[in-house]
């Protein structure tokens, strides 16, 4: 089960960096070629069920994209210290933890994925070559997120 571990300093206070990072529909602002639904009656705390489409949006049929379907529910939450979704699709699968800690330029946030590879022998024979490209997608995400979050406070 490889780890994926990326930090990245954010320029806004812990409280506005939760409320960004928690705002699950918004996440397509700042993460690549993907869209959130909150597939739950509520939107905070422990229960939260997401469902993140990742890919090449169809022009053909609104709403829907050629890639991934990330289901999620949210399993630990600790505002404004700690959220971790546990990824339930067929192709993402394991905890993705996100910790916040105050910094003197505003908040230092550590984005965690403990990653269950799909495709058994396949998966993990294949994880070294789709490796880079999941940690640029994960740091292009990290770097727009800090950019929307410092906009977001203000």
């Amino acid at each position: 089960m490889p780890d994926l571990v990326l930090p990245v300093a954010v320029e806004a206070p812990p409280e506005a960096v939760w409320a960004a990072l928690t705002d699950w529909r918004s996440q397509g602002r700042w993460m690549p070629a993907t869209d959130v639904e909150v597939v739950s009656p509520h939107d905070e705390g422990v229960g939260v069920r997401l469902a993140a489409r990742t890919g090449v949006p169809l022009p053909w049929r609104r709403g829907r994209h050629f890639g991934v379907l990330d289901t999620m529910v949210v399993t630990e939450w600790d505002p404004p210290r700690r959220v971790v979704v546990q990824h339930t699709g067929r192709i993402v699968r394991g905890p993705g933890i996100f910790e916040l800690t105050p910094a003197p330029h505003g908040t230092d946030l550590v984005w965690t994925e403990r990653l269950w590879l799909p495709f058994g022998l396949l998966g993990v024979v294949g994880w070294p070559l789709v490796k880079p490209f999941v940690l640029l997608g994960f740091r292009i995400s990290l770097r727009r997120f800090a950019r929307y979050a410092r906009t977001q406070a203000g």
